[in-house]
């Protein structure tokens, strides 16, 4: 038996005790909310833990919290798996496949509950093992939040195995930011997640001024800590355990000592330097407003003097528990769309229609880190707030996630209003994952606290007057933890009370809803899953994605729509709305089918294959329907065999995948035949090509016949251009083999801020050589880089340059974000010129530039191949 046919049987197994033992009626649940905008409702029924209660607007922020989440989950590559992006686009601050190390432990605090730990395994090893992963780049808990997964699905060699790598990580934060007299780490606003902050704004630099030793900061660190010590301990390394809980001693005590202000009451940033601003002079080593324009104001609170509550840096009922007053008052953090970052009356408040100030805008991130803040503090004995506060404050932050009546999340808020104007930037803030909320339903609303041991922990929050909440199918140690909460007693067919159920079978409960700690009933079960660290077996992998820019695999189209990629296809994310896009479509194409093609560059064991069609029916004027049908063919010795029967329109639905599982079959390419719906036209969001591979996979070299590529170790063939920018995008990376049409990483030429109206990229190749073929990976940002007016092609003839005659171009104007392709006869030269005809004050660039052999038999990617 193979691997994959064991783990199917045993999942088919599981799926089978488990909707025995549901409380939910899941289907029931998803059909239920009907602003679905992704409606794989198998994924969620396989994945995710469900959940519902008396507030309807909590439960629908649940559901829309997981959507959102498959928005930005993205299969990176085969070697590195899945990680998660921050904003919608990949925007070029991020790291290497659109990742932000700002949000990354409230997204791996979120992922560590979907039922499989694969995706959440594979985003902890992202940040410390693939390269231009950029862990810190901003403040994040990263440590503490592996932990976090560990204590869900256990996995002690998976820990152990990056041990050395989360100590490294540490260190290089010792190196940069630890100030040995002082005793803490020092970090800027801006670095913490915080650009425009109320300390910043007081310096001559209000982005990155004040460094300061951030209450925030120092948390991540005590908590980062404290998770290095436990790992060590798991590894047997007891030295290192020791000097790892020292050092987090140390960090809380020069917290305490220096950051708490016993007048004021409440936890703030001490700056690092001195600093002036218009004859007011901010001293070091004070607390906010202990110096400068406003000393003695006794404001000056932000909701970062929260956060080490956050990691039970802090207990509940300690004379700290009085900070807590503040939140829930009008003269300090709430708000109807509250809490503000900043309180109220503060002199340096400030609300702004633009991006990244922090003085008082209702900010996700810090709503998260606040409530998961309050939970901790609660569940531990504090008194000062009450679980109905938590309950208010967390159904203030599910309201909050709406927009013109739909679920939706942005950036920020207004605290008053809840209107996202001004932190909604298009195909950027849309569906903004830079925060957590399922955890907090799980863990604070409904009381599920993770442990180290085979004990269950309780301490719900919900209010008892609810007259019902159920948390069912959670994953926790191998085991399926169900919560339940029915004040009648007739909704869940369990009686009146607080039940809870292990398995499906009832291990504990109360006729009150109260904190519960049971014995012995989750020991650690095998699950039969190899450890996150076993790379020695075959692991389910997606052939089709490349977002490393290589040659290889390639996607081809019969046709594609301007405004739309192909590379869209294989970018390893998939949604479905038209604004913002990412899709290829057909729409203008005059064929009544049109057909993509993948090709792997060597041959490939697949076992399934996905297609994610879009289907614009909701939308007026969009003609994007889904396809009539959807033949799938692979490439054998004999041709083209068709993979499936013909797929009939009943069977293929937008918003979901097709899925297609067969037995394994080996071949170098894939072909999909979309017959369009009539009058409509066919597209995808994603296309993926899974079998089981060891990893790592190696790289593919070039194919053979592209005259214009350079790999950096020879001297010709040369690129040159009338103008370059200053920010990376040089000529050389136009002829490297890479292509990428998104910004980061850059790996580009183009003319912006050029004075030219045309403007030209050269190839020298060094010697003469022939070829009838040039194709142009045409950069388009939509901003200051845009498609040209038109390009054209130019030879070198010894003493002047020529124009190349008789080009056809495909498509016949540039398209953005796309391959263009210009064939002609052959022409024989040692240097070509490409001409590019800027579009008004936007300037022209190229991704990548291919020059074919006129000896090759390379096709262009846009000319019909298919039947």
């Amino acid at each position: 038996m193979t691997t994959r046919v064991l783990l199917t049987c045993l999942f088919l197994a599981n799926l089978i005790q488990l909707a025995s033992a549901q409380i939910l009626d899941q289907d029931q649940q998803l059909e239920r909310e009907t602003w679905w905008y992704n409606k794989d409702f198998d994924w969620y029924k396989q994945n995710i833990p469900f959940f519902e209660c008396s507030d309807a607007d909590i439960t629908t922020t649940y559901y829309y919290r997981w959507d959102l989440l498959t928005k930005h989950l993205t299969y990176a590559s085969p070697n590195t798996g899945y990680s998660f992006t921050e904003f919608i686009d990949r925007p070029f601050w991020s790291g290497a496949y659109g990742a932000i190390s700002c949000p990354a432990g409230h997204q791996l605090y979120e992922a560590r509950w979907l039922r499989q730990p694969r995706i959440a395994n594979d985003y902890s090893r992202y940040w410390l093992r693939t390269p231009g992963a950029q862990p810190r780049n901003y403040s994040t808990w990263l440590a503490d939040s592996i932990w976090a997964v560990h204590q869900v699905h256990p996995d002690k060699d998976f820990l152990v195995d990056l041990l050395q790598d989360l100590v490294n990580n540490y260190q290089g934060w010792e190196q940069r930011h630890f100030v040995p007299e002082v005793g803490l780490f020092w970090q800027t606003g801006h670095d913490d997640g915080m650009e425009f902050n109320i300390n910043s704004r007081q310096t001559k630099d209000i982005l990155r001024g004040a460094p300061s030793y951030r209450p925030s900061f120092n948390a991540y660190m005590w908590a980062d800590a404290k998770a290095i010590a436990r790992i060590a301990k798991l590894a047997g390394n007891n030295d290192l355990a020791t000097q790892y809980d020292d050092k987090a001693r140390q960090i809380k005590r020069k917290m305490l000592e220096l950051m708490w202000d016993e007048r004021r009451q409440f936890f703030f940033p001490i700056l690092k330097n001195d600093e002036e601003r218009d004859g007011h002079r901010l001293k070091a080593l004070t607390r906010t407003y202990e110096s400068g324009q406003f000393a003695g104001d006794p404001h000056g609170r932000e909701l970062v003097g929260y956060v080490p509550w956050q990691f039970n840096l802090i207990p509940g009922n300690s004379p700290y528990d009085v900070a807590w007053k503040k939140l829930m008052d009008t003269d300090g953090f709430y708000a109807e769309f509250g809490p503000s970052t900043v309180e109220r009356n503060d002199p340096m408040f400030l609300l702004k229609k633009s991006c990244c100030w922090w003085s008082g805008q209702s900010w996700p991130y810090a709503t998260t880190q606040t409530l998961k803040a309050l939970a901790n503090a609660l569940q531990s004995d504090s008194h000062t707030l009450s679980p109905a506060d938590y309950t208010k404050l967390l159904g203030i932050y599910a309201r909050s996630h709406r927009k013109d009546g739909k679920p939706y999340l942005a950036e920020a808020l207004h605290p008053d209003t809840g209107s996202f104007e001004g932190h909604d930037a298009y195909n950027h803030s849309e569906h903004y994952l830079h925060s957590g909320y399922c955890d907090l339903v799980i863990t604070g609303l409904a009381g599920l606290i993770p442990r180290d041991d085979d004990t269950l922990q309780l301490h719900p929050l919900a209010p008892a007057d609810w007259d019902y909440f159920a948390l069912d199918q959670v994953p926790y140690r191998g085991h399926l933890i169900s919560l339940v909460w029915d004040k009648q007693g007739t909704r869940y067919q369990h009686g009146k009370g607080f039940h809870v159920l292990v398995d499906g079978k009832r291990v504990g409960g109360s006729d009150q809803l109260e904190p519960l700690l049971i014995a012995d009933v989750v020991p650690n079960r095998p699950t039969g899953r190899p450890s996150a660290s076993d790379r020695s077996k075959p692991i389910a992998t997606n052939f089709a994605v490349n977002n490393d820019g290589t040659y290889y695999p390639r996607i081809t189209a019969s046709y594609t729509a301007s405004g739309t990629s192909l590379a869209k296809l294989n970018d390893g994310n998939h949604w479905y709305l038209l604004h913002p896009p990412n899709r290829w479509t057909c729409q203008g194409s005059p064929h009544k089918t049109d057909w993509i093609e993948v090709d792997f560059g060597n041959q490939r064991t697949l076992h399934t294959v996905k297609l994610y069609p879009l289907d614009d029916s909701d939308i007026p004027d969009s003609p994007i329907a889904v396809p009539q049908s959807i033949r799938v063919e692979y490439w054998t010795d004999n041709g083209w065999q068709e993979l499936n029967r013909q797929m009939t329109a009943g069977k293929i639905s937008g918003h979901k995948p097709l899925t297609l599982t067969f037995s394994p079959i080996e071949t170098r390419k894939l072909r999909a035949t979309l017959v369009h719906s009539a009058g409509g036209f066919s597209g995808l969001t994603e296309l993926e090509a899974w079998g089981d591979a060891l990893l790592p996979l190696q790289s593919l070299p070039q194919p053979q016949g592209n005259l214009a590529y350079n790999d950096g170790t020879r001297e010709f063939p040369q690129a040159t251009a009338s103008y370059h920018d200053r920010f990376g995008g040089v000529p050389k990376s136009a002829i490297d083999g890479i292509t990428n049409f998104i910004p980061t990483p850059t790996n580009r030429w183009t003319s912006y801020e050029s004075p030219n109206e045309v403007d030209w990229l050269q190839i020298d190749f060094g010697k003469t050589v022939q070829f009838k073929q040039v194709d142009l990976a045409i950069y388009d940002d939509r901003g200051g880089v845009q498609r040209p007016i038109e390009y054209n092609l130019e030879v070198w003839q010894g003493e002047r340059w020529q124009p190349i005659k008789n080009l056809t171009q495909s498509p016949k104007e540039p398209a953005g974000s796309q391959w263009n392709v210009a064939t002609f006869p052959t022409a024989k030269t040692s240097k070509l010129r490409i001409l590019f005809t800027n579009r008004g004050r936007a300037r022209s660039g190229v991704t990548e530039v291919m020059v074919w052999d006129a000896a090759s038999n390379q096709t262009s990617p846009q000319k019909r191949t298919g039947p």
